[in-house]
């Protein structure tokens, strides 16, 4: 499997026999033009489109659908609809849209509720991931409630309507990203899990993860999930059509309930409501907290997300530390020998199942080598020399695996997987010294421009690599144009043409979104609409106080701290904790369980008014007017170090210098 942006033999005949003409230069969206037409045409008739099997599966156990699907959350605001993707079953085929994804935008299309097997069924097409119910002796078993408690309470009244009202007995979250355990509370309350009503199941490390990656690194990680995932686009041929592993993420705020079970052992066995449930935890796979579970009684493995109908994410773009692929094939494999050869149906919390015991395990063995060899791969031409910078036309896929629908980069891709396996190895430097400390893009970006022969020159270079369909090319020249003259509309324009080009031919759906991006920014500057949150009301009450005052340490700004010092007490009294929080050489320091002798001040005050004040519901001024915190000491300490810290923008520039 090549780079599909690479021209082929038939686009470059196409781009050379057809006049050049003048560049378009406007903020117009543009056609696909004759090069992306020639490459979705090879596409179409080099692929195995005559397999069907896929098509198949994912209308098996249909048991009753909504149709005009649009889910709405207390307040009237639609979060979910799919209407907006019907231009998909129209017939027609998009030469705007890889021929690849628009048929695994097809199948995404498909929602409703579905049997899987006895006593377990699927919501699928409600979110981004498949809502499971199993159903127990007395009630419903959930498996991933969703992203947020509208489409997940939608998913609950629609199974109780069709297959009759039970409570929930019991709820799955299988790994630590938020569209698996964000609508928790639209099936199940706070008080029902506090009372012991209802256990909350989680693999190792679950909280602590699922907090973490959404804190020290979140505006810029939220920020970068409007190009993966291209939320703000129109959804459209020439748009969003799809995320791979669903349509889209649901709207809404995220919901979260702290587990009351945590599988700590590699493997561990629980019955609920007479349900049998045999946990695999996987460390270190899809998500760094994350387990399977296999059902001996009805002989049916759940995956996780650690199989899907397509290649996931080694390196996530919205950023993330990157998976090991190595470990994630090894959990497979062990899933294929414990748990696979006695199942007769294997469903997973994105896509659709698979039934029958040869079916499964021969899915599963791709799927695990296609881990297995990204891996290998990888670092064997890395020992051969090949580097981060080249492996992406260096990496190659054999058709015994590329073959495979299920084995497609949709989510993740094999350039950018490869490229993640030399990072977590040897890192991002190539190890030419000449890119050991480059000049930054703006800093460079005017210098490529005069050594070019100036803007007009670089210009007419641009819109020759287009007008040969070298759109990689185009790329990274005019890349230059825009970085040396922000405001040359000529410049944004056409590197916005390129890169729309390379998202017509983007098999990956994340990598489509970003490309699409990058040329709706380009002509339309920053989106005006607001901003994603990227903590709840929920995930703060779960952020340990550690956490919180490592945040702190991040938002320091060390420039305004530098030469100040300061020692601080912190006490929470109803949580039992104690802090030593520590201002020295511009970095803030804390240490659990410490308390100093000599501090210029102390703060006293709950843990429960604290998360008052992280929800910007209160200040820690306020809250000692009130009585509610106290400040022994330098009071000077609080407000001195509060102006030290930062406050993020946002929407700041990705596509073109940063404003200072």
């Amino acid at each position: 499997m090549k780079t599909v942006c690479k021209p082929t033999l038939l686009a470059v005949l196409v781009a050379t026999s057809a006049p050049v003409l003048a560049h378009s230069f406007t903020a117009e969206t543009k056609a696909p033009s004759a090069t992306t037409q020639a490459f979705a045409a090879e596409q179409r008739s080099t692929l195995p489109f005559a397999d069907q099997e896929d098509f198949k599966l994912v209308e098996k156990g249909l048991i009753a659908q909504q149709k005009d699907l649009q889910i709405k959350d207390a307040n009237g605001k639609v979060v979910w609809e799919l209407g907006n993707y019907s231009f998909l079953l129209d017939g027609r085929d998009y030469d705007s849209i890889h021929p690849s994804l628009q048929r695994q935008a097809q199948l995404n299309m498909h929602h409703g509720l579905y049997k899987v097997t006895d006593r377990i069924y699927q919501v699928r097409g409600y979110d981004l991931a498949n809502i499971t119910f199993v159903k127990g002796d007395t009630g419903w078993i959930v498996f991933d409630p969703l992203t947020v408690p509208a489409t997940s309470k939608a998913a609950l009244d629609f199974v109780n309507q069709e297959l009759g009202e039970r409570p929930v007995k019991a709820v799955v979250y299988s790994h630590a990203h938020a569209d698996h355990f964000g609508g928790v509370k639209g099936i199940v309350s706070q008080e029902q899990v506090d009372r012991g009503e209802v256990p909350i199941i989680a693999p190792k490390g679950f909280l602590d993860h699922a907090v973490a990656e959404n804190v020290l690194a979140g505006n810029a990680m939220s920020r970068r999930t409007t190009y993966q995932y291209g939320n703000v686009l129109p959804k459209g041929a020439t748009g969003q059509v799809d995320a791979a592993i669903g349509k889209n993420v649901a709207q809404g705020e995220v919901s979260l309930i702290a587990p009351t079970k945590v599988i700590t052992e590699q493997t561990e066995t629980v019955v609920i409501d007479g349900v049998t449930m045999e946990f695999q935890n996987t460390p270190g796979t899809e998500s760094p907290a994350e387990m399977n579970t296999y059902f001996p009684q009805f002989k049916a493995l759940w995956m996780a997300e650690n199989t899907v109908g397509g290649l996931h994410n080694v390196y996530t773009l919205r950023g993330a530390e990157v998976r090991d692929a190595q470990a994630w094939s090894k959990y497979i494999n062990q899933s294929i020998h414990m748990y696979a050869k006695k199942a007769d149906v294997m469903f997973a919390s994105h896509s659709w199942p698979r039934w029958g015991n040869d079916n499964i395990n021969y899915f599963l063995r791709k799927q695990r080598d296609m881990y297995g060899y990204i891996n290998d791969q990888a670092l064997r031409l890395a020992n051969h020399g090949v580097t981060i910078n080249e492996i992406q036309d260096e990496f190659h896929v054999p058709d015994v695996l590329a073959k495979e629908w299920y084995n497609r980069g949709y989510h993740g891709s094999y350039h950018r997987n490869a490229k993640a396996v030399i990072n977590k190895y040897l890192g991002y430097f190539d190890m030419n010294p000449a890119t050991l400390r480059p000049l930054s893009p703006t800093d460079a970006a005017p210098k490529y421009v005069a050594a070019m022969g100036g803007m007009a020159n670089v210009l007419k270079q641009g819109q020759a690599a287009f007008d040969q369909g070298e759109y990689r090319w185009c790329a990274e020249i005019v890349d230059k144009a825009v970085f040396a003259e922000p405001s040359n509309k000529q410049a944004r324009y056409l590197q916005a043409d390129c890169l729309e080009q390379l998202g017509y031919q983007s098999e990956s759906a994340g990598e489509r979104n970003t490309y699409l991006m990058g040329a709706y920014e380009l002509r339309n500057g920053l989106p005006t609409v607001s901003a994603t949150k990227t903590a709840s009301a929920d995930m703060v009450v779960a952020m340990d106080t550690e956490l919180f005052l490592d945040y702190l340490g991040v938002r320091l700004n060390g420039d305004k701290a530098a030469g100040v010092d300061y020692t601080i007490n912190f006490v929470l009294p109803d949580v039992n904790e104690k802090f030593l929080v520590e201002l020295e050489n511009a970095h803030l320091n804390n240490l659990k369980g410490i308390q100093s002798d000599k501090p210029d001040m102390t703060l006293t005050l709950n843990r429960s008014e604290l998360n008052q004040v992280l929800m910007g519901k209160t200040t820690i001024q306020q809250l000692t007017k009130e009585g509610k915190a106290t400040i022994e000491g330098n009071a000077k300490a609080l407000t001195d170090i509060a102006g030290m810290l930062d406050n993020f923008e946002f929407w700041f520039n990705i596509i073109e210098p940063k404003t200072k």
